[in-house]
């Protein structure tokens, strides 16, 4: 039986720093069954430039005058805003979780008693920041968007060498771009990844709709995530590319039915079939009257259902045999 999913409904910067949409958007990820929440903790200053420039998809869905540093200075949390969406967390039943993007940023949430961490794709190649969660020791889930296996591979030594074992690790593969198109998801290198480091794979998805998170599940994923809003009309780099509430409780109906549904791998009968197997499968039957002492022959013997009687794989068995009483067309043998 497969393990459950780690259904991760990503926040992020979706509350577009109004703390009312925050805990309408913890809401919806408790009532759609997700196992954590996920927002976003950092600080401007300490992240981008002033002269930083948005990426494409971010001027497509905000203000193309603003800079990527005003963009996101009004996305902050800060540690009380953290502690009121820890709050909100505990009284829906749902893990808070954040993703830290500078190291002030990890410490914070070590402070708020984080005890498993996020590395975005946009941090792989960032080794004082690597280094620094390594020597956490904790679980750690790394996005590999926009990286190469040798990028990976460079990655996970960081944080093998500062502390943190491999066995502690899960890698998501994922596409770094919003929405994804579905030529570029190449969701078989989750599989390439898992093969080539040994390691818990699982898939951060940025394509629209649902079907490749749930591909990703059956295909092995232990980790899904996915960005949502109350709003894709919202303003605000990526509520275009999110799932609205209907869409994400979809998503986690369809991943807990395929964990059901890919069972143990073992071909048996199931108890299901057991009522239905009499029904279609046949039995050796007379295909006309048939007297006692004449010989089954394939002109008065055939296969028909029901399956109560002798199978036809024994066809070769009964063929040539006596008959030792008086059959009428469709006795069974």
């Amino acid at each position: 039986m497969k393990q459950r999913t780690l259904i991760i409904a990503e926040a992020g910067v979706n509350h577009n720093g109004n703390m009312g949409i925050a805990r309408k958007l913890i809401d919806i990820a408790a009532e759609a069954g997700a196992d954590l929440v996920k927002f976003q903790t950092f600080n401007a200053n300490r992240l981008v430039t002033h002269a930083a420039k948005k990426a494409e998809y971010q001027q497509k869905s905000t203000d193309g005058y603003e800079s990527q540093h005003a963009m996101l200075r009004r996305l902050e949390l800060t540690p009380a805003m953290h502690n009121e969406l820890i709050a909100h967390c505990a009284l829906r039943n749902i893990r808070f979780f954040s993703t830290g993007f500078d190291i002030e940023s990890v410490d914070l949430l070590v402070s708020l008693g984080q005890n498993q961490f996020k590395i975005p794709s946009g941090e792989i190649t960032n080794l004082p920041f690597l280094r620094h969660i390594g020597q956490l020791g904790k679980p750690v889930i790394l996005s590999t968007g926009m990286a190469t296996l040798g990028d990976i591979e460079a990655a996970i030594e960081v944080l093998e060498q500062a502390g943190t074992s491999r066995s502690s690790l899960t890698l998501l593969h994922c596409t770094t771009e919003y929405p994804t198109p579905m030529a570029e998801v190449n969701l078989r290198a989750m599989q390439s990844i898992h093969s080539a480091f040994g390691v818990a794979v699982g898939y951060s998805d940025h394509t629209s709709g649902i079907e490749v998170a749930i591909a990703a599940v059956a295909l092995g994923a232990t980790v899904i995530e996915k960005h949502f809003t109350l709003d894709r009309n919202l303003p605000g780099p990526d509520h275009k590319a999110s799932l609205e509430p209907a869409e994400l409780r979809a998503m986690v109906t369809a991943i807990r039915n395929i964990e059901v549904a890919l069972g143990d791998g073992i071909k048996r009968l199931t108890p299901c079939e057991a009522k239905n197997k009499p029904v279609a499968r046949k039995s050796l039957v007379a295909s006309k009257a048939i007297k006692a002492g004449e010989l089954f022959r394939a002109q008065n013997v055939t296969a028909k259902r029901p399956g109560t009687g002798i199978s036809p794989m024994r066809w070769d068995e009964i063929i040539g045999q006596v008959a030792l009483k008086d059959y009428d067309e469709d006795d069974l043998i």
